[in-house]
């Protein structure tokens, strides 16, 4: 398994293994010796590293974090990345998003839609180590090339696909099949997997700009 610096796989309670970052507190989460446990079923992106696929995510990355709801995921990724952007357009969960941020420097929590990089683009910055993206919407392939901009050349996507956004009537196989038919448009697709038995339906996908 490949994982980024910064997270590590800890013991906790009950003698099992998990992932695991260092850093306060965000979700009620077990936390033992200040390493806080990653729960895969709990995070799309943990689950991405749970199935052993690269990210290229390093230690002090530059992260565009799309779809960052309460934080939950978001906070683990701030504990080992540089900067952290945190997209998220609806207020609720936003509220909870810009507690998580009080803990950690590095996280700028955003209420702005995903769909429109154009209203962040001020904050920001370009040349981007990574992209994260977990939005619940039709067109998550379109968010994915509208955000391609922040991105540098070398830098990655990694992205949960959710087949029931996109349609719930059509099989997952096909929509994933369109979805990175689009990313390709802008995206050399470095990987896929399935990302059961952590979430049902979900594709996780690694890509790089092209």
């Amino acid at each position: 398994m490949s994982l980024p610096g910064g997270v590590e796989r800890r013991q906790f309670d009950g003698g099992d293994e998990a992932l695991s970052t260092r850093g306060e507190p965000a979700y009620g989460e077990p936390v033992v010796d200040g390493w806080r446990r990653w729960d895969a079923r709990r995070s799309k992106l943990g689950a991405t590293l749970e199935l052993g696929l690269h990210t290229g995510l390093s230690a002090g990355d530059a992260v565009l974090y799309l779809g960052a709801a309460n934080g939950t995921t978001v906070s683990h990724v701030a504990d080992f990345a540089g900067p952290t952007y945190a997209v998220e357009f609806a207020p609720r969960p936003v509220r909870d998003l810009v507690e998580v941020a009080e803990a950690r420097d590095n996280l700028v929590p955003l209420l702005k839609d995903a769909r429109q990089p154009e209203t962040y683009a001020h904050v920001v910055e370009s040349g981007l180590d990574a992209i994260v993206q977990d939005v619940a919407t039709r067109g998550q392939a379109d968010v994915a090339l509208a955000n391609r901009k922040f991105l540098a050349d070398d830098g990655r996507l990694v992205a949960a696909i959710k087949a029931r956004s996109e349609d719930v009537t059509e099989a997952p196989e096909d929509v994933f099949e369109r979805v990175l038919d689009q990313l390709r448009e802008g995206y050399e697709v470095l990987a896929t997997e399935r990302m059961e038995p952590f979430h049902e339906d979900h594709l996780a996908v690694v890509a790089t700009p092209k």
